[in-house]
């Protein structure tokens, strides 16, 4: 640990993943597009200073501004560059040698009234090898002109950044017979000689000239490429760019997956209180444990010397009280959270950037199913999509979500619309098991609400509070929330149709459907009439639940990819307990669920209807299209899977316990994974121990896995602490949580405040 300051490592130290994908040492490289750069270099005037190397990296930066410039003009002389619309000026100076000419030049910038470049980028020394046929006395010239410049470039350095690029090595084999005499011996002379030099009398961190060291490190991995030996091929500078871009810009725009330069982001006011209300739960656990255990001391049993019997005290020990189950569910969940916020908000650990590979997608998800298949053991029940299947059922699909965002999968589309449908099954459980216990229970009460409620987003509230996000960035949970209330609703008004009513008349089956057809129409009338959504969504509280960077069009794109899904898990869940009422499934024991023709014919059907969305999905040109159609086919999949799982007798007897310990978790999981297993908000990789990546992985992920058990059975303890079964106390405990809920609020519009 170096400190908060990661630009160091992003100006000397990285390495390659696959062949033009350039990783820093500790810290995740932002890509700017041309509309970002402009932003950040607005009214900036930059200044490179150089040889031909420069030259190059001068046209490589600017290309991140207009990517129209073409490499022309006078190759041995000045190169002005302008944008008017952002007003930016960068400038290429010809000073192919640290001469007189070059320090009167970088004189005239320190004795100048008018404003300095906010940027200079420097660097010179294969024209002094070429010149002086690589003598001795050149190098010992060229240390006794590096150091006159040195002090210029430290003065210039307190109010401008300040570059000195060293010498990237050439190849030797394709160089031309005029430049036989540069060769990397030499070279490495003149870059120790200006690491020496500069910064040798500057104490003052701020006034240091920034030495550019990565690009050797990039022209050793790509100089081969190279078409005369000496000059580093386009991607090389490309990369080089890129870096000086972040260096420059990431403290000023704080892009998320940017954390290389970027400061520890101060803490909020509510981060404060939140510190503050878990070291109050700390020290009252203690003071609370302190005291049992000395009263537990007075009535310890003593021995009667007497008769040698033990005499037993009149006070027996004192069970746990509910403040100290509390205290000690908060001190757990502070330790958790401390964890959290060092792993995402300290720049304590490293991070880097994801690097997609089709091997290391693949040969994980091998690798979980074997697994998984090993850990087999027989259901204690055999219904369709029972307990322990469902919780298979997620925790595979959790497992397969996870390593496609650990392995940067996005990019691969024929994954990504997988992966599409996996989260699509899981509302589509979300509509079938709510669906199921309200229909076969019948339990509409605010109890029954406020525990699914409370169950659902209690880890997401306390991220939102710690990590300083807003709600919709855990998109999910918001997405399960709307719909687990639209389900309720929907069933809760009148007339409130149960399966115990239905049973008495088959009329009261048509009012459910017409209900079903009602949620359909609204579900179709949202989808297609965006200004309505957001208007709703927009009013105040609701819009500081579902806005993500100022609008709620990242809720509406999120809940329109999966808009049909709950209703489709509704009707599924309907039209199974009808037929299974009717007794027209077989659920016995080794039993199919059907005749053996019907069987035989509907598992056909759901392979090749299984197969052939996999086929489409692989086929898929354009996200965006296909993303137009999921909503529509995704169920054709999921309900494929249900069939194939569900139809042959053995196989729906049988469970992986291994994948359903999973599912039991799959919610922390899926929450835990954005701050403690990727970073940088999911951008990037939480780096615990750098240099093993596979060391790494393993212990980041026995961790992730480890806090995610315990924050579930932390919920767990609280939901039946918070959300009592007693009505009139619920009442009391809802009262409170809607008292901090508006202190929330009030503290939330006090800091939006003092941010602006």
């Amino acid at each position: 640990f170096k400190g908060d300051d990661t630009c160091e490592y992003l100006l000397s130290s990285g390495r390659f993943l696959g062949e033009k994908v350039w990783q820093p040492h500790s810290c995740m490289m932002h890509k700017y597009k041309n509309s970002e750069a402009k932003n950040c270099l607005i009214d900036k005037h930059i200044a490179f200073i150089g040889d031909s190397r420069i030259r190059q990296l001068f046209y490589s930066f600017i290309k991140l501004i207009n990517p129209q410039v073409k490499e022309e003009g006078n190759k041995h002389g000045n190169i002005p560059f302008e944008d008017k619309s952002a007003s930016i000026k960068v400038d290429f100076l010809w000073y192919p040698e640290v001469n007189g000419s070059m320090r009167q030049r970088i004189k005239s910038w320190t004795e100048a009234a008018t404003a300095k470049p906010h940027i200079i980028v420097a660097g010179a020394a294969t024209w002094s090898i070429k010149i002086h046929n690589g003598s001795n006395e050149a190098l010992t010239q060229y240390k006794i002109n590096i150091t006159s410049i040195a002090p210029l470039l430290e003065k210039l350095a307190k109010s401008s950044d300040v570059y000195w690029v060293l010498q990237d090595p050439v190849y030797e084999d394709i160089l031309s017979e005029s430049r036989k005499m540069i060769t990397n011996e030499k070279i490495d002379a003149y870059n120790e000689a200006a690491v020496r030099i500069l910064n040798s009398s500057s104490r003052n961190s701020k006034a240091k000239v920034k030495v550019f060291s990565v690009s050797k490190l990039i022209a050793q991995e790509t100089i081969m490429k190279s078409s005369d030996g000496l000059h580093l091929p386009e991607s090389s500078r490309e990369t080089n760019a890129m870096i000086l871009m972040n260096v420059y810009c990431n403290k000023i725009l704080k892009p998320i997956d940017g954390s290389c330069c970027q400061p520890r982001p101060p803490l909020t006011l509510i981060q404060k209180l939140a510190f503050c209300f878990f070291t109050l739960s700390f020290i009252g656990y203690l003071i609370i444990n302190l005291i049992h255990r000395n009263n537990y001391r007075k009535n310890k049993p003593c021995t009667d010397l007497e008769n040698g019997e033990e005499k037993k005290p009149a006070i027996s020990t004192p069970t746990t009280s509910t403040l100290e189950m509390l205290l000690h569910s908060f001190c757990k969940l502070g330790l958790i959270m401390t964890y959290f916020y060092l792993c995402d908000r300290a720049n304590l650990f490293m991070k880097e950037n994801k690097f997609y590979t089709h091997s290391s997608f693949f040969i994980p998800i091998i690798y979980i199913l074997v697994l998984g298949v090993f850990y087999t053991e027989n259901t204690k029940e055999t219904k369709v999509l029972n307990r322990e299947q469902t919780d298979e059922w997620k925790g595979w699909m959790q497992l397969v979500i996870l390593i496609y965002h650990i392995s940067g999968a996005s990019t691969f589309l024929p994954v990504y619309m997988h992966i599409r449908v996996l989260v699509a099954a899981y509302l589509f459980q979300t509509g079938y098991g709510h669906f199921s216990y309200f229909w076969i229970k019948g339990d509409f009460g605010v109890y029954r609400v406020c525990q699914v409620l409370f169950r659902l987003n209690f880890l997401v509230v306390v991220l939102c509070i710690v990590m300083d996000r807003p709600y919709q960035f855990y998109y999910f949970v918001p997405l399960v929330t709307v719909w687990f209330m639209i389900i309720y609703v929907t069933l809760a008004i009148w007339p409130q149709i149960v399966q115990k009513k239905a049973n008495g008349n088959c009329f009261w089956h048509f009012g459910l459907l017409l209900k079903l057809i009602c949620l359909l129409a609204f579900i179709f009338f949202l989808s297609y009439s965006q200004g309505a959504f957001e208007k709703i969504f927009s009013f105040w509280p609701l819009s500081k639940c579902f806005e993500l960077n100022g609008n709620v069009y990242e809720w509406w794109f999120r809940w329109k990819l999966d808009r049909y899904v709950v209703f489709h898990g509704m009707l599924f869940a309907f039209i199974y307990l009808a037929l299974q009422k009717r007794q027209v499934l077989s659920e016995g024991k080794g039993d199919p669920l059907f005749s053996t023709r019907v069987s035989n014919v509907l598992l056909f059907i759901s392979v090749a209807s299984f197969l052939t969305y996999s086929v489409w999905a692989s086929s898929c040109k354009n996200k965006t299209d296909c993303n137009e159609l999921h909503p529509s086919v995704s169920v054709v999949q999921i309900l494929a899977f249900i069939l194939i799982r569900n139809i042959p007798g053995y196989v729906r007897s049988v469970y992986s316990s291994f994948f359903a310990w999973f599912g039991k978790i799959s919610l922390e999981l899926f929450i835990c994974q954005y701050h403690i297993w990727l970073a940088a908000d999911t951008k990037g990789i939480l780096v615990l121990i750098p240099g093993y990546p596979m060391l790494n992985v393993m212990v980041s992920t026995f961790i992730f896995v480890c806090v995610a058990h315990e924050i579930s059975q932390i919920t767990n303890d609280l939901a039946q602490i918070v959300v009592p079964k007693d009505n009139p106390t619920l009442l009391k405990r809802l009262l409170c949580m809607a008292g901090f809920f508006s202190g929330l609020l009030l503290f939330s519009a006090i800091q939006d405040q003092s941010r602006h």
